[in-house]
């Protein structure tokens, strides 16, 4: 699953991509499977893909998880996009 999400941190709204990499981090961190996700996404992981794909994309951001949620003024998912998206099915229109 990869996300795009917009932050906020003060200086106006990024917006930044998630990827596998992240994804991973993320499941190493919270010891819980990418699949958890489909169940809900809480604040807290958002916060640290944020920050995670923040910091991929060379953007100064505080150093601690903790520090960077405190500066967040907006956080959200504007896009979602599965890893292995289905092909549309022909049609028998003409």
């Amino acid at each position: 699953m990869k996300l795009t999400i917009r932050v906020d941190i003060g200086e106006g709204p990024v917006d930044v991509e998630t990827n596998l990499f992240i994804t991973v981090l993320w499941e190493r961190k919270y010891k819980r499977k990418a699949s958890d996700l489909a169940q809900g996404v809480g604040a807290e992981d958002l916060a640290f893909m944020a920050h995670e794909a923040m910091k991929q994309a060379k953007v100064t951001v505080p150093a601690m998880l903790d520090d960077f949620i405190k500066k967040i003024v907006s956080l959200e998912v504007v896009e979602t996009s599965s890893a292995n998206p289905t092909q549309e099915a022909p049609s028998d229109a003409a």
